[in-house]
């Protein structure tokens, strides 16, 4: 019972640290930079879902695990995305911008596929997703939190500067935290199909990676550009993916093809760290 409640407040904090470090001009980056904007917002919605499910077609995972993936790949990207496109030397203002419209998108998006996926995957053993549910439930947890920590951050800007690398610090230790708890709970399911279910998900994110520089050189974006739009399709918001994962199951606790999202969140930095320097290699020299 504590787990129920503990799991979405946790996101809503994380996501209230995502508006908390934004400014109303980061939107407006959607109407400055309108290519790079459309690019990166639609690798992620419809990019990423579809190199996740050509992966699950070679290799076979069991219906719950491939689920798992599915709905990992509906998610937005990571919050620490930002972070890492800078360190890689990418346009951070865009990373901002993607995944805060993404983020708000995905409340829209993420249920519709959802029950897509369940029929493809789950076959007769389907749940009956309440899409308008699912979209509420992400609403209260993802939107509404970045909406009140972007207008803290407009009403008390001096607070919110001086504070902004605590609270990132708090929610970087909730997703750490809810990543252990995912794990923790399925954890014989995590050890039992760890030998497969690993190298799909690392495999789905060089994929990622390696997409996103080419659509971005194919499209003609600067390379600051590329850098960020190829961290923002490998990085998925893996606590995100965990808490619909229970909205989806409507049993309580964390479901199994929650598990998928909690390994993810581990193997993701595993894969974009060593990238970034890959990253930064390639496109100073093009």
């Amino acid at each position: 019972m504590l787990l129920d409640v503990a799991l979405p407040l946790s996101l809503a904090f994380i996501m209230f640290s995502l508006g908390y470090g934004l400014t109303f001009s980061d939107f407006g980056r959607v109407l400055a930079v309108p290519k790079a904007t459309c690019v990166g917002i639609l690798s992620q919605i419809v990019v990423v879902p579809l190199v996740a499910f050509s992966c699950l077609q070679l290799v076979s995972l069991p219906p719950e695990l491939a689920f798992g993936v599915m709905i990992l790949a509906f998610c937005p990207g990571g919050v620490t995305s930002n972070i890492l496109t800078k360190l890689a030397g990418g346009t951070v203002a865009l990373s901002i911008t993607l995944t805060a419209v993404v983020s708000l998108l995905s409340v829209l998006t993420v249920p519709v596929l959802i029950g897509w996926a369940s029929e493809t995957f789950l076959g007769a053993a389907a749940m009956d997703i309440n899409v308008t549910a699912i979209a509420l439930s992400m609403f209260a947890i993802t939107a509404v939190p970045v909406a009140l920590g972007l207008l803290v951050r407009f009403v008390a800007s001096d607070i919110a500067a001086q504070t902004e690398s605590t609270v990132s610090t708090v929610a970087t230790g909730l997703f750490v935290v809810v990543l252990l708890a995912a794990l923790a709970t399925n954890w014989q399911v995590f050890i039992s199909n760890l030998s497969h279910l690993g190298p799909v998900l690392i495999g789905m994110n060089v994929v990622l990676l390696v997409l996103g520089v080419g659509i971005s050189r194919l499209l003609g974006l600067s390379g600051s550009d590329g850098i960020c739009i190829s961290i923002e399709m490998g990085v998925q918001n893996a606590a995100l993916g965990i808490t619909v994962a229970g909205l989806v199951a409507q049993t309580g606790g964390i479901p199994e093809f929650a598990v998928p999202a909690a390994v993810y969140g581990i193997t993701m930095y595993l894969v974009t760290l060593p990238a970034l320097v890959l990253l930064k290699a390639f496109f100073a020299k093009t």
